[in-house]
């Protein structure tokens, strides 16, 4: 993660002095979590004095909500299907490319189960949203009940899970880990045939 420090990175516009503070801010939340940056340190990493920045974000909590909404809004334009519905494979294939983002995704998402943690309200939206989100595309394509027994929203949940469990994995050894291969996999597995006979029964 060290080669990554100081760099520009994909998908934030050179020279706008909004986006370089996000850059900024990516490396220094990746780095410290929330509690271990200081405003000071992002606005050093962008070019500005403290009072600079604040003009673009009055606290530490606006910088860190923008930088996880710029985060969803770049996935949510690159992996847009026709339908407009994100592809959850591609999300993974693009964060292989993206490891700070995916640090600091990672690291905000355990600090954030602490009370009073200010990206705690956007990680439970953001899960609950994603949540609903891929349990009605399920639902849509698969109905009431997969083929492997569970239901769309049991299935909605364990991928996402997957999703965030593998990206740890990932950040301790990349060489390891094929996120992409593994989600896809989890994916067919859900949505494939049941083994061994039957689909579990419907509980109701």
């Amino acid at each position: 993660m060290a080669a990554e420090r100081g760099r520009r990175r994909p998908g934030y516009a050179p020279g706008g002095r909004r986006d370089a503070i996000l850059d900024a801010a990516l490396d220094e939340f990746a780095a410290g979590g929330y509690n271990g940056t200081s405003l000071a340190k992002v606005a050093e990493r962008a070019g500005l004095t403290q009072q600079g920045l604040l003009h673009y974000f009055p606290s530490k909590q606006a910088l860190l909500v923008a930088l996880l909404n710029r985060r969803d809004e770049v996935d949510a334009d690159a992996a847009a299907e026709e339908d407009g519905r994100v592809d959850l494979a591609e999300v993974v294939r693009r964060n292989v490319e993206r490891p700070g983002i995916v640090q600091v995704y990672t690291v905000l998402s355990a600090e954030s189960v602490t009370e009073g943690h200010p990206a705690q309200e956007y990680f439970r939206d953001r899960f609950e949203r994603l949540r609903g989100e891929v349990e009605g595309r399920i639902r849509k394509e698969h109905g009431d009940r997969l083929p492997s027994g569970v239901g769309p929203d049991e299935a909605a949940a364990l991928l996402i899970a997957a999703m965030d469990g593998l990206q740890t994995q990932w950040l301790h050894d990349p060489g390891a880990v094929d996120m992409p291969r593994l989600v896809r996999t989890l994916m067919d597995v859900l949505t494939g045939p049941a083994r061994g006979g039957k689909a579990r029964d419907a509980e109701d």
